[in-house]
């Protein structure tokens, strides 16, 4: 950009970069509180974000930055192997991430069935929940969704007689000033994020009443938040459930990105999303994340949209936010300190409950109940399951939708005017699927009868249906049987077959 395009956006892109910086803050720390780590380690993801991936984007508008939807995974992955292990796993993720973004593979990112990511998002959204309500009691989460269900009576009764109830109003608290600033703030004041108000009245109202609360836990000194890889843990990506578990994270932190990118690309006239270039930034700043041990990083949409809604026409925005967040935490941790935790997981419980998209769910049933079924079975199975596991059923059923739609076939048996004619008619996609189906056709066929089989109205035949077609020629022949396969564009190709065949025919 030249000097003077420059100076006249720059205004604009650093009232942008305040916004977006605000609405970063807590969540990036609130996120990692959600994953089972320090807050820190979200503010180092968030600095990567800005300082590097929005530098290298090719989404320019997109914020990236530690996302909600990892952060079940992220606490799964460290209750089971570690924080150590968290950064092996995300340098072999993000490295897989540049290594698609390389190989032109953004697009195929997006292909992911719409109701399995609204499903996925609606079941993290609920976990998060679940897991968040506990630590605005200042009790810690368990280690899945029905065990935090399970045991948060008792979580209300153990906070009733100490301090947790105090933590537990300023949750509560935080949640109604983002629900009410969402609804009734003033049109020029669209700009100050409710989840900063909240979190900034919790605080306040913590320190004036001098509440024995949990606070967050900032090193004065950002250095001692990093975490460097060790060479040797490099060594523990031999074991399959690392392998496996870098893989879930390259996949769901991608699919996320890539169609965060594209409801970006939604909201402005700008310049349009380059997906691989984006793909290869976020390898890059995954990898760096591993090397630090900070948290995984996505594009997010929270950000990105209020990026655009700032104003925001240049990359620039994206890039000053992630100075602001190392500005911040280098010259003013000490204010982070007085935050109370419970406040910040007030903003998850809020950022769950809007993961569960009910908008999108009835919106699906356009398409008629399977993608409503998909939906709430991937959002079940990672509730009662694991966030790999409800995935992984999501994709089941969506393939098993593909199934049903390619082997719907139509078949009718239609008598000709001709004497001892008739047709075979076939209307879809003639799979192995349908042979019971065309072999009782078939078998309710007049001996000495000419069958006329027009291929013209498939989409697909596969090899199966047409030797049982072939098969049923063969067999039929010395009853005076003919079959007469009608199709300009297979004719070449069965011609061979065809003329080997005794009592089969090709017209065209």
């Amino acid at each position: 950009m030249r000097a003077a395009q420059l100076k006249a956006v720059l205004p604009r892109e650093l009232l942008a970069s305040v916004v977006v910086f605000l609405v970063a803050l807590p969540l990036c720390m609130g996120i990692a509180i959600a994953s089972g780590l320090p807050p820190a380690k979200g503010l180092i993801t968030g600095i990567i974000g800005g300082l590097v991936v929005g530098w290298l984007a090719g989404s320019p508008l997109q914020v990236s930055g530690p996302a909600a939807g990892l952060a079940v995974l992220v606490f799964e992955l460290v209750r089971q192997h570690g924080i150590e292990m968290l950064g092996p796993i995300l340098l072999l993720a993000g490295f897989l991430q540049l290594l698609a973004g390389r190989l032109k593979l953004g697009c195929w990112f997006r292909v992911t069935a719409p109701a399995v990511v609204y499903g996925m998002l609606a079941g993290i959204g609920v976990l998060i929940v679940l897991s968040q309500v506990h630590v605005m009691l200042d009790a810690a989460p368990k280690p899945s969704g029905l065990d935090n269900l399970t045991a948060f009576p008792g979580a209300v009764a153990q906070a009733l007689p100490s301090f947790g109830w105090q933590a537990g109003l300023l949750g509560l608290s935080t949640i109604a000033v983002m629900w009410l600033w969402e609804k009734f703030r003033p049109h020029s004041l669209r700009f100050i994020p409710g989840a900063l108000l909240g979190v900034g009245l919790a605080t306040g109202a913590s320190l004036l009443l001098a509440l024995q609360v949990k606070r967050v836990e900032v090193p004065a000194n950002l250095a001692e938040a990093i975490d460097w890889l060790k060479p040797a843990d490099l060594l523990s990506l031999a074991d399959p459930t690392l392998l496996i578990a870098a893989f879930a994270v390259a996949f769901i932190a991608s699919a996320e990105t890539l169609l965060s990118a594209a409801a970006v690309d939604r909201m402005h006239s700008g310049p349009r999303s380059d997906f691989d270039r984006e793909l290869s930034a976020q390898g890059v700043g995954n990898m760096l994340c591993g090397l630090v041990g900070a948290l995984p990083m996505t594009g997010v949409i929270v950000r990105s949209s209020a990026n655009v809604q700032a104003g925001a026409t240049t990359r620039y925005s994206t890039i000053f936010h992630g100075l602001w967040l190392l500005a911040f935490v280098l010259l003013l941790s000490s204010l982070l300190q007085s935050i109370p935790v419970a406040s910040l997981a007030g903003v998850l419980v809020y950022t769950g409950f809007k993961l569960v998209d009910l908008k999108a769910f009835r919106g699906l049933g356009r398409y008629g109940r399977m993608p409503m079924f998909t939906y709430a079975a991937t959002a079940l199975a990672i509730i009662f399951t694991d966030l790999l596991t409800g995935v992984l059923i999501g994709f089941g059923l969506t393939l098993v939708k593909l199934a049903f739609k390619a082997s719907r076939l139509k078949i009718s048996l239609i008598d000709l005017p001709q004497e001892g004619e008739m047709e075979l008619r076939l209307v879809g996609a003639a799979t192995f699927l349908k042979v019971p189906a065309l072999t009782q056709v078939l078998g309710s066929i007049p001996p000495g009868t000419t069958v006329h089989v027009p291929l013209n109205n498939l989409s697909y035949i596969d090899h199966s249906c047409l030797e049982l077609l072939e098969e049923w020629g063969r067999a039929n022949a010395a009853k005076g049987s003919k079959l007469l396969i009608e199709s300009r564009g297979l004719k070449r190709r069965l011609e061979g077959r065809i003329r080997t065949t005794t009592g089969i025919g090709a017209a065209g």
